[in-house]
């Protein structure tokens, strides 16, 4: 295999992990791009371990952030509903009024101890991506850590045959036999 292959599926690789970065310009790009230059290339082991694991966490990470969201929501609306007992629910000028802090307390410390933990993943998310895409860029493998394997992603053996399509090592060991 040409060492220009070779570097295309390093480019490729690296360019799946960082198209992830388009769900911030285009709604579901994050899903889109990867999936469809993972599909360009999917025969090649090394381009399909890096596609298979970048679609996984993206995958893993949307269901974190909606875990995380709906216990806010559910937070939100069990405090909400705590607060305004023995009012009516209308939406005035003195509807949710707390009489003491420490009512409101136990809400406070949830919504933020959520606020970090989705921060975190975005913090996780960034540097995740752009090490996996330096790993690509370099011709190695790459693990993102939380990932949930929906895509099934078996370690592909890229020691003798780096890069190479099958046929190109059917044609291998044709050569090797003669």
């Amino acid at each position: 295999m040409t060492t220009e292959n070779v570097d295309q599926n390093k480019t490729l690789a690296t360019v799946l992990h960082l198209s992830v970065f388009t769900k911030y310009f285009i709604p579901l790009g994050n899903f889109i791009f990867p999936m469809l230059l993972w599909l360009s290339r999917k025969q090649d082991p090394f381009v399909d371990h890096h596609g298979r694991n970048a679609l996984n966490f993206q995958i893993s990470t949307f269901l974190y952030m909606i875990f995380l969201l709906a216990i806010g929501a559910a937070t939100f609306l069990y405090f909400g509903m705590k607060f305004t007992i023995g009012e009516p629910l209308f939406f005035e000028q003195d509807s949710f009024v707390i009489d003491k802090f420490s009512d409101a307390l136990p809400f406070i410390i949830i919504i933020a101890i959520l606020g970090i933990l989705l921060l975190g993943l975005f913090v996780l998310e960034l540097f995740a991506v752009i090490t996996a895409s330096i790993k690509a860029n370099d011709g190695e493998l790459y693990n993102y850590p939380l990932t949930i394997n929906f895509l099934n992603s078996e370690k592909p053996d890229l020691t003798n045959h780096q890069n190479q399509s099958k046929n190109e090592q059917f044609n291998d060991t044709q050569k090797q036999t003669l």
